[in-house]
């Protein structure tokens, strides 16, 4: 026969565990270094892995059981493996996805200035953690008639995949063939937003499309305006349209995020991704208000779909603590 006073303290101490993990909280950075233009992907082994434009040269990659503590592992690339297209270029923003067995990772290569000789390419591997083998690009600036060709997102949807781009020229869209790694022959440029916004992400989400990006100035320190914006459409190439039905074509899009006291430039985010709670969060980057000469440093808040579905973060804003994503160990 059991024990009462031994099964009311297993009771307790059960009780005391789960409310320990419900109060969890975590702070913002949760990465404190700048790794600008995070995408983010949770991999078969269960870990979040983060990439970056390559303020650590050639990508950075961060592992993270919980999206909220975050360790440096390595770099999608090397010296001797580093895509040569756009020679004199920095790779930037990327863009990690999961097709069939290979981890794959769309990249721009750029330089200040050069937006008619940048442009965007594919890499692959067998894991996460690399390491990439290059494919070269998928297209020029000046080869696709899409003038800063950067910011590359990718969206599968009933077998079809596709690459969203652009940065201040324009937001586009087209078809790949079935791997992912090239432009469907024949395909062409579809243009779905207008010349406010970059760093596109596309989610969806109850019976609509949301068009998330990032407007204003990225990289000027205490000086940037970046701060996170949408729009949405039910059809997946548009029309789209910001709460009040402007047309994003006409850079009709709504705010999302903006700065805080603490944190300068919002923007750029990540995919969304989900933990085992179901609920929604965004990384993205932005200054420390405090030591802005630090770079773009990584920051993470929970998603809230609002009544009419529109997504927000709690009070429009970065959050300084917040309770922490629910990760089943």
């Amino acid at each position: 026969m059991s024990n009462p006073k031994i099964l009311l303290a297993a009771l307790l101490l059960g009780a005391h565990i789960a409310g320990a993990a419900n109060d969890a909280t975590y702070s913002n950075p949760v990465i404190n270094q700048s790794a600008p233009d995070p995408t983010v992907i949770r991999a078969d082994d269960g870990y979040y892995y983060l990439y970056a434009t390559e303020n650590t040269r050639n990508v950075p990659i961060f592992r993270s059981a919980d999206l909220v503590e975050w360790t440096l592992t390595g770099t999608a690339f090397t010296d001797e493996s580093r895509p040569q297209m756009v020679p004199d270029g920095n790779i930037w923003a990327p863009d990690i996805q999961k097709i069939g067995s290979k981890y794959v990772l769309y990249y721009s290569k750029s330089r200040w200035g050069g937006e008619w000789e940048c442009g965007v390419g594919v890499a692959t591997a067998d894991s996460p953690a690399g390491p990439f083998t290059d494919h070269g690009k998928l297209f020029i600036s000046n080869e696709i008639g899409v003038q800063n060709s950067i910011d590359p997102f990718y969206f599968e949807e009933k077998g079809h995949k596709y690459l969203f781009w652009g940065s201040f020229r324009g937001i586009y869209g087209i078809e790949l063939t079935g791997d992912g790694l090239g432009v469907l022959p024949g395909a062409k440029p579809h243009q779905i937003a207008g010349t406010l916004t970059e760093g596109t992400n596309i989610i969806w989400h109850d019976g609509y499309y949301y068009l998330v990006g990032s407007a204003g100035t990225c990289c000027e320190g205490e000086r940037s305006t970046y701060r996170v914006v949408m729009a949405r459409s039910k059809e997946l190439f548009g029309p789209y349209e910001d709460r009040y039905g402007n047309p994003a074509l006409e850079n009709g899009f709504s705010l999302m995020m903006e700065r805080s006291d603490k944190v300068v430039g919002p923007g750029h985010n990540a995919n969304f991704v989900t933990d085992d709670a179901g609920d929604y969060w965004m990384l993205y980057h932005g200054f420390d208000a405090a030591a802005p000469h630090e770079g773009r440093k990584v920051y993470l808040d929970k998603i809230i779909w609002a009544p009419d579905g529109w997504p927000t973060v709690e009070g429009g804003r970065p959050s300084d603590r917040a309770a922490s994503p629910t990760i089943r160990k």
